[in-house]
């Protein structure tokens, strides 16, 4: 019999794939929250896979909690920073993660709708117009930006990063990108621009969008420098991963007005939306950004599919066989 580890749980598509394996001894976490590390430890005890999420931060105390006969940490994720990949290598245990076309879609999708709401300043005129401040129609009223023709810049060209692309360019803006190499196919694709350098796509692009893992290089990769350099109209998009922005910079550069605006579904130090309470500066407070709670990829059918391919891969690696998914 093999015991496996949801630590919090999935849409039940997945877990339905798991009860319907005979051997399989299913026990999902009866907690709807993050788990403390007391309750981490005592949950994956005798586990032979660990259904992770994001949010549990899986490093070399938790696999040895869990025990030898340790298998795979499926990590109900696209990314998996959470996971300690070199403690997991160091015991020969799996560690996969979630990507598909699908889940690309559904942030692309996402992406693109924080980039729509804070250019044409959606929330705001929402809460101005359900406030009764709507008297009727003026020229100057709540005027915003218009996409159609503005460079978006990519940072990071993977599958959700082209996703974004082909939807500027059916909108019509000139796409321009930062890879740490070029693509060929891509720029012929989408007529685009290589930039080897960030700083020369954050001098002329008119939206940025973040698509790129959280890395120890990656970490505040924007930050005050970068938003100097960045048009004093120009937007940023962030559906990465929070630690990519050095989030206080960014509060003080929309402060300053160095940048136009701001759309972010991850934050640094999430859940909280401010690392520091007691500096006055409050990314939630400021009308030129939209926020979600880390949703991007909530599109139901992405949730699903994640949860089928954590599954997926956890009978595989229990069967004998390669991972789907692998991250090492």
């Amino acid at each position: 019999m093999y015991r496996i580890f949801v630590t919090r749980k999935i849409p039940e598509v997945g877990l339905q794939r798991l009860r319907a394996e005979k051997d399989f001894d299913v026990v999902v976490s009866p907690k709807d929250r993050v788990l403390t590390r007391a309750e981490l430890k005592k949950g994956v005890k005798g586990a032979d896979a660990i259904l992770s999420l994001l949010t549990d931060r899986i490093d070399g105390e938790i696999l040895d909690a869990a025990g030898k006969q340790l298998k795979i940490v499926a990590n109900y994720a696209v990314g998996f920073d959470n996971v300690d990949l070199a403690a997991a290598k160091e015991r020969r245990i799996v560690v996969t993660n979630t990507p598909s076309d699908i889940v690309s879609e559904s942030v692309a999708e996402h992406t693109f709708a924080l980039m729509m709401a804070v250019a044409h300043r959606i929330v705001e005129s929402d809460t101005f117009t359900k406030k009764g401040k709507y008297k009727g129609w003026a020229p100057d009223l709540l005027t915003w930006t218009l996409l159609q023709g503005k460079t978006l810049g990519i940072v990071g060209l993977g599958r959700i990063g082209a996703a974004v692309a082909r939807r500027g360019v059916g909108m019509g803006m000139k796409i321009v990108y930062h890879d740490v190499k070029a693509n060929v196919e891509f720029e012929q694709q989408y007529q685009a621009e290589y930039h080897k350098t960030l700083d020369g796509l954050l001098a002329i692009a008119d939206v940025v969008s973040l698509h790129v893992p959280l890395l120890p290089t990656t970490r505040h990769l924007m930050s005050t420098e970068q938003f100097n350099l960045m048009k004093r109209t120009a937007f940023l998009v962030n559906t990465s991963r929070g630690p990519v922005v050095d989030e206080k910079a960014l509060v003080i550069a929309l402060e300053q007005q160095r940048i136009a605006g701001a759309g972010i579904d991850v934050f640094e130090c999430e859940p909280s939306i401010d690392c520091d309470l007691t500096d006055h500066h409050e990314l939630k407070k400021m009308t030129n950004v939209v926020l979600t709670p880390h949703t991007a990829s909530a599109a139901r059918e992405a949730r699903d599919a994640m949860a089928v391919i954590a599954v997926q891969n956890i009978i595989a690696v229990l069967r004998g066989r390669s991972a789907i998914n692998p991250a090492i």
